[in-house]
């Protein structure tokens, strides 16, 4: 004889088309394409993140996934020769993918 969960789950919606919603709700998702940067803008965010020391306090626009995204955090680490910074240590960001950052 089974449990009362096992009765019960005999009870539950069933999804037909399991995966479907996801689906949708993925398409509705606008994609961007990538900003190219003026040589100027290059230099400008350059000096910005030479500026930038572990443990300081930061905002970074940057291009992930196809889409721009913005994150307030923590300098956790920071690589300068291979110009990546890590935000409170679970972000990794590559410098050629940040549009913006403030300090």
């Amino acid at each position: 004889m089974g449990s009362r969960v096992d009765r019960a789950k005999q009870f539950l919606p069933f999804d037909a088309l399991k995966g479907l919603q996801e689906a949708l709700r993925e398409k509705e998702i606008e994609y961007e394409e990538k900003i190219e940067l003026s040589e100027e803008s290059l230099t400008e965010l350059e000096n910005e993140f030479n500026k930038i020391e572990k443990g300081s306090y930061v905002k970074i626009r940057y291009y992930k996934n196809r889409q721009y995204i913005e994150i307030n955090g923590i300098v956790t680490n920071i690589d300068y020769t291979r110009k990546k910074i890590q935000i409170d240590k679970s972000e990794n960001i590559n410098m050629c993918d940040i549009v913006n950052i403030l300090i």
